[in-house]
Order: structure tokens, then sequence, then C-alpha cells
């Protein structure tokens, strides 16, 4: 069988039915057999880190591993920044990438490069990869892919790179290596029954226990059991900025979100916990504070994840299971909280968010509340699917406020904070989900980094609703020139500039509007969904000194929140 065939049969087999792409001269073999085999959406995308972005948001929901291709040199390095974000947020992709034909790549020898567009994209990625093959030899095929897909997707998931010249596509299989797969560890019942015996008798004597979800339990499939597990416990539960669509928000024991942008009084619930229950999440900087010493003080805490590497990491000493999630929460059976103790802790907490809510945090604000906006926005968007965010203020304004109810999802760019994220992973999510409605959320400055991608959603007629939150500037970092640079606003306002979005989004004939004022708010919305299986998009502006509150201060325990 001929490599292109055997690519494509194998990923039909493996119920991939979307690949995302950027043509070119070393991966035509490859498309052309996608093409001729049938039963693929190959979405041509234009430009190379959105195809990855969109492989990203695509294997984010199918929870298995997302495709993208690129043709070699350049095509291939403008995967970088989506393959780094896939392995940062723990998401399954594989990336096939064409290469020169064998005869002309430099190997060992000192010149720079033989053939055209020659470039060593498995060395470049291989600190972002779990795994990065170049293949050799065209018997090398069946056995890359398979271990590929398994790597992918197995363990603490991530991205894979498979490097392929141009020669071999075209070559015949005439055999293959074969190799006994690595199976996964058997589960450890004894050792998770007697982690959870420990857990049991710290809960006990807790008054004021805490659960951390991560995107460990999205990851794991486990959401269902994560529901059930703090409903049969009464656990509090408050979410990183990946464990949002874990709980949903209504849901009585969802406290809200944490980390430095975090909720005000998530934040407060996780600093005074006297047990935090970490599940699949990373305890990283930005959920915690630097000040790892109060975080810690007067806390037990417990931290289950599938990858060892992240438990006692910056916090020694935890009480630590490297287990899947799966396992522990099916295995759990603990003894309830007295309902006195528990009560009493959430109305503390209650009585904290009472104090100063997430939309009353920016007072005497000039025009749009962006914490109000995402209620309504929230509110108005039962029919989508996704909600799908760029990073800087947007992002935080709505893991603030947003309020996802049961079986949406919720989308971001986390360890790699990638701008330009959204528009692209908006496409991935609307193609896993049956081209079904979904809430693209951007800034101004995030949106215009794959505004090109606007002609893929018109190309295919997808549904995608696109928020434009426009403070006319990068806002995020103009809130750090503030605080840390005088308001010297060097290429945040002063050589920055905006088009107008809503004659960008007509030229690309996809249909627009533009709200500036509160009182246009639910005109904008209404607009927004009068076509639901029509694309859209709404120009929100702001106010260019809105700012996102409340913010951990630098240095300063998790509890610590300014503006005081």
């Amino acid at each position: 069988m001929k490599v292109t065939t055997y690519i494509a049969k194998f990923l039909k087999d493996k119920g991939v039915d979307t690949v995302f792409e950027l043509q070119g001269g070393m991966i035509t073999r490859i498309l052309d057999e996608l093409n001729k085999q049938g039963g693929f959406s190959i979405v041509s995308m234009h430009h190379e880190q959105a195809a990855a972005f969109a492989a990203d948001a695509y294997g984010r929901i199918k929870n298995k591993p997302g495709i993208a291709l690129a043709t070699s040199g350049p095509g291939a390095t403008n995967l970088i920044t989506g393959i780094g974000n896939c392995y940062f947020d723990s998401v399954p992709a594989i990336f096939i990438t064409g290469q020169v034909n064998l005869n002309e790549q430099k190997g060992d020898k000192a010149t720079r490069q033989i053939g055209f567009q020659e470039t060593d994209i498995v060395s470049i990625v291989r600190p972002i990869t779990k795994a990065a093959y170049a293949v050799k030899e065209a018997n090398q095929i069946p056995l890359i892919l398979e271990e590929a897909w398994s790597i992918a997707s197995e363990g603490r998931s991530g991205p894979v790179l498979i490097d392929i010249p141009m020669n071999l596509q075209k070559d015949e299989i005439t055999g293959s290596e074969s190799r006994d797969l690595a199976g996964s560890d058997a589960i450890s019942t004894n050792e998770i029954q007697l982690y959870l015996n420990e857990l049991n008798d710290s809960l006990k004597i807790s008054q004021k226990p805490l659960v951390l979800v991560g995107h460990g339990v999205r990851l794991a499939n486990a959401t269902e059991q994560f529901i059930e597990f703090v409903e049969k416990y009464n656990l509090p539960v408050v979410c990183s900025l990946h464990g949002l669509d874990a709980i949903p928000f209504n849901h009585p024991n969802r406290i809200g979100f944490i980390g430095t942008y975090g909720n005000r009084w998530a934040n407060y619930a996780m600093g005074t916990c006297d047990l935090l229950l970490v599940l699949g999440s990373r305890l990283d900087l930005r959920q915690t504070g630097s000040d790892t010493d109060s975080f810690m003080k007067g806390k037990q805490i417990f931290h289950v994840d599938i990858d060892n590497a992240e438990l006692n990491n910056r916090f020694p000493g935890c009480n630590t299971l490297n287990e899947e999630l799966t396992d522990f929460l099916n295995l759990a059976n603990l003894s309830k909280n007295s309902e006195k103790d528990i009560k009493e802790w959430f109305s503390e907490i209650e009585q904290k968010r009472q104090q100063l809510t997430d939309t009353a945090e920016l007072k005497d604000i000039k025009g749009i509340n962006p914490n109000s906006f995402i209620h309504l926005l929230s509110q108005c968007s039962k029919q989508a699917k996704a909600f799908i965010t760029d990073v800087g203020n947007n992002q935080m304004w709505t893991a603030q406020s947003i309020e996802l109810t049961t079986g949406q999802r919720f989308l971001s760019s986390g360890g790699m904070g990638a701008m330009g994220y959204s528009l692209p992973a908006a496409i991935g999510a609307s193609f896993a989900l049956g081209k079904d409605p979904v809430v693209c959320i951007a800034g101004d400055g995030g949106f215009q980094i794959n505004i090109q991608e606007l002609q893929t959603i018109r190309r295919n007629n997808l549904p995608i609703k696109i928020v434009i939150i426009n403070n006319h500037c990068l806002g995020m970092i103009r809130q750090f020139q503030d605080a840390y640079f005088d308001s010297c606003y060097q290429s945040t306002v002063n050589g920055y500039s905006t088009p107008d979005f809503e004659k960008v989004a007509k030229a690309y004939e996809i249909d627009a509007a533009t709200i500036s004022t509160p009182e246009d708010l639910q005109s904008g919305l209404t607009r927004l969904w009068e076509k639901p299986d029509q694309p859209f998009l709404l120009n929100v502006s702001l106010d260019i000194h809105t700012n996102v509150y409340p913010k951990m201060m630098f240095g300063s325990p998790i509890t610590e929140m300014e503006p005081k």
C-alpha cells in the first residue's frame, strides 16, 4: 500500500473525519490522497498557526488527537505556537509535516541547507512535543502512526509531530517494523484505597474543605463522576481556567474562578480552606500566587494528577496520588462532613461574595461593564455549544463571569497564553461539534493576529458568533503600564490601532454590528443570535481605561487583591 493511502486509511480507522491544513508543495500528495479516499472534511486555513489552533480545539472537544498538516520550512515552523499550546495545555494532537526529498537533506553536513525550504522541524519541536519523528523509510509509517496516536492520547495527553519526506510519500509499504507498544499501568486499587482512607480521615475533622478542579477532569472524561463526587460529599468547588466547564455555573457547589484575576470570594475560599483537594490541576503560579508559604499555611493539600512531575512541584509535602482521575473518583467512598460545618463554610464564602461581586469590581465605569456584558452574553447564548476566548482582558472578564450550562464547553489558551487563539479555535470547535453554533470571544489585539480566518468561516458557512471586546488598546499590558511604567503606553496605545471591525466583517460577507453603550446591549445581543445558523460579528466598544479587577497583588497571598 502506498504511504499516503496508508495515512488516509489509518486516520479513517481512528474515526478522524476532519483535518486542518494550509496547502504546500511537500504535502500535496497527502492532501490529494485524503481527497481521493473521501470521508474527510479537509479544512483549508489561511495560516498554519490557525490550522494548529483549529486542530487544538478539535482535540479538546473530541478528546482524541486533532490533525493538522503543513508543508516544509515556513509551513512547519508556523505550526510551532499551536504545537506548544497543545503541549502546555495537554491537548492530544498529531501534526504531519512534509519534508524535502531524502537526497536533498543535508544530514550531518556543515552546510545550512540543501533542499529548498529544508528545515529540521523535528529537532526544533522536540522540547514541546511528547514525541517527534523524522521518517526515513516507508516501512516505518505503520508503527510510527500507531505509536503517535497512542502517545498523543495516553497518560497526560499532548502533541506528536511526524515529518515525512516528499519522495517517501509515493513509496509502497512492503512490510513494517514491529515493536510491542507499552501498555498502560494496571490500576493500583490498593494504593488508591489507602489514599482515600487518608483523605477520609482528614475530611472528618475538616471544617473548611475545598476542591480545586482543573482540565484533568475533562481529559479523563470524568465530569459526570466528578459532579456525583462533589454532590455526594457536598464539597464546595473552585475552578481553574481550564476547569471552568467541569461544573455548571448555577450548580450549588460551585464557588467560582480562582487565580491572578480570579473571583475575589473564590480566592478567599482557596486561601482560607483547611483542606484542599486538587483534581487534575497544576497549582501553577497564576493559580496560587508566588507566596507559597502563606498559601500552604493552615491547610492540608491532597493532590491527584496523572503526571507525577506536577506532584509536590511548587508545593512540597502534599498528600499526592499519581493515578487516573477516573479510577480515583470511581473508587471514592468517603464519610460525609457535618452538615452544620459545611453550611457555615458555604455561608462564610457567600458573605465574601456579597461584599463585592464581579460586576461591582469596576466602580464608576464609563460605558459598558464587561463583566455585566459576559453575564448577558451567556444568558442569550444557550444555543452555543462552546465558548472560546482569546488571551488578555477578554479572557479574564469571561472567566470571571461566564455562566456555563451543563454540556457547554470552555476553551482558551492557558500555559502558552497565545493571542490569536480564539478565532481559529472556534473553527476547530465548530467542526468538532458538527457545525453547531459556538461563541468566539476576542480582544481587539488578539483578533487581528488571525483575522484572515474570517474567510474560512464564510467559505464553510460556520455559525460562529464572534464577539470582540474592543478596548482600543492592548489592555492587559496597558493596565500593567499604569501600575509599573508611569502610564507610558508604548506599543499598547501609542503605536497601536484597530480597524473598523464591523466593516472588516462585512468585507468578508459576514453580518456585523457595533455597540458602545449599556443601552445598546440588548439590541446587539439580539442581532448576534437573530440567525443562529449564520456567522455574526459583534464589536463591543469599551472605554480604553477599562481594567480587569480584582487582580492578585504581586508577591502577596492569594487573598490580597487590588483594589483593596
